[in-house]
């Protein structure tokens, strides 16, 4: 139990990280860019989001997992696993910024924004600045600076969301009290969302600079013989991420090519963007559980009952995400004042997505069989599974059936990617996870939540305080099963 709290209380710090910058992005960015941009513009922001989204994982190549894998296990000189692996970071950072910059226009008319040139300039710096800061990030997680990896994700997070609200918002009024005030030199209406990516490149360049200490602190000991064997175990998770991203971003990103009208489509995609990210309120508890998990579980492989571990790991986790699915879903008419009332729509989505982050999040603590074993190009086939899956998903059924199409293909991905990497991985690494518990939590949440959503209720208050006690009883109810067979497990 004592790894277990560990694991939870590095979850709740990372949180600070993640939760603290990310409450604050959507609580205040989402619904700011939601009212004062158009459907299409706010389409705009969310499809480019998803490109960045897929470079990321292209640039940095699955090289936090295997420093991890390099690092905690202790069979290589930590200093030349991480300079290695930084100096090949940096190199493929400046090389990608270096084209994105060179090609530029073919590639703003590629995707349809001839004239915004800019627009592919700023986020390829983003891009390459974020991909080259995973790293540094990945060792403050390694070495447990847990409270800088937080502070500096929130101070990245306030840098973009004063200098988005400054020039989208506060100067433009000033601007048009005082005409001639000397703000008109550092503004242009004409840039307009170019300020969103403004406020992020500045952002991303505060977060380098205060990652600079971390960067330069090692020796500077390069090996070849290193980075080979760390690109050998990281080419399959690169695979496995893109593949991964494809299931994740695939629908913002093509969902203006897959629906006849261009204009219409973008949107679509504003409305189903905004739906997405009240969803992704549960992305955010799953985001600081991996960034905690992962130096946790390869910490732990040696320990004779790792296994135990995983399995218990994997039965707290669910029940957490469930508590959460149930939660949003109780006060979503509290929760979609987040976006204007032009977005609400598209909350039909956001059950689907919530309950396929509940999938993908098993299947993060699943894939541990695979990392720890050196067999990441199995992850890469589970991923592919599930990214063919998406594709064809999207394909065939959104231009029937529209973004409602895109939220299942999550839904269905991530639980055949599930299965498949649970028979798979008990081949190899058997891990006894409680699946009949676990699968009657699952089928006991979402028969309450659907049985919740069919009463009509009188009044919002009403149904706030249901829902809410329903949720209170749930969660005593698990408490109390919990705590049973915990003393049933001391007892034996």
């Amino acid at each position: 139990m004592n790894s277990i709290k560990q694991l939870a209380g590095q979850t709740l710090v990372y949180g600070m990280g993640t939760i603290i910058p990310r409450v604050l992005n959507y609580a205040l960015l989402t619904p700011f860019y939601s009212r004062i941009f158009s459907l299409r513009e706010y389409g705009v922001v969310t499809e480019i989001y998803a490109y960045m989204a897929i470079l990321l994982i292209l640039l940095t190549y699955g090289m936090e997992t295997a420093y991890f894998r390099f690092t905690a296990l202790g069979e290589y000189n930590k200093d030349k696993v991480y300079f290695s692996s930084l100096i090949s970071l940096l190199t493929t950072s400046l090389g990608f910024i270096f084209l994105a910059f060179l090609f530029s226009d073919s590639i703003a008319d590629f995707l349809q924004y001839s004239g915004n040139r800019d627009y592919i300039i700023m986020f390829s710096l983003i891009v390459g600045i974020d991909a080259f800061s995973a790293l540094p990030f990945a060792r403050l997680r390694i070495e447990n600076k847990i409270y800088k990896f937080a502070m500096i994700k929130i101070i990245n997070v306030l840098v973009i969301v004063g200098i988005a609200t400054a020039f989208l918002y506060f100067i433009p009024r000033q601007i048009d009290k005082t005409p001639h005030s000397v703000l008109t030199n550092i503004y242009s209406a004409e840039i307009g969302i170019g300020y969103v990516f403004i406020a992020n490149l500045c952002g991303s360049f505060v977060s380098l600079l205060l990652l600079l200490p971390q960067i330069l602190k090692t020796r500077f000991v390069f090996s070849k013989t290193i980075l080979k064997k760390i690109l050998k175990y990281a080419l399959p998770l690169l695979i496995a991420g893109l593949a991964g991203v494809v299931i994740e971003t695939f629908d913002k990103a093509s969902l203006k090519f897959l629906l006849p009208n261009r204009e219409i489509a973008l949107e679509q995609l504003g409305i189903y963007g905004a739906n997405f990210k009240i969803a992704v309120l549960m992305g955010l508890f799953i985001q600081m559980f991996r960034y905690a998990a992962e130096p946790f579980f390869f910490s732990k492989a040696k320990d004779k009952n790792a296994r135990h571990l995983y399995a218990r790991v994997l039965n707290y986790f669910v029940l957490f995400c469930l508590l959460i699915f149930l939660f949003i879903n109780f006060n979503i008419n509290v929760f979609k004042h987040l976006v204007p009332e032009q977005y609400w729509v598209g909350l039909n989505v956001v059950p689907i997505i919530l309950a396929a982050f509940v999938f993908y999040g098993i299947f993060v603590n699943l894939s541990i069989w695979y990392k720890l074993n050196d067999l990441t190009r199995y992850g890469a086939v589970i991923t592919f599974i599930g990214a063919s899956l998406t594709l064809i998903i999207n394909i065939v059924f959104v231009p029937l059936y529209g973004y409602t199409a895109s939220a299942w293909a999550h839904f269905i991905s991530y639980f055949v990617m599930i299965i498949v990497s649970y028979l798979w991985g008990r081949k190899i690494y058997k891990v006894s996870y409680d699946l009949r518990k676990i699968t009657i939590y699952i089928i006991l949440t979402f028969l309450i939540y659907l049985i919740i959503s069919k009463i009509t209720f009188s009044s919002l208050f009403v149904e706030l305080v249901l829902g809410n006690s329903i949720l209170l009883i749930f969660f005593i109810a698990i408490y109390f099963l919990e705590i049973r067979n915990r003393l049933t497990e001391y007892v034996k």
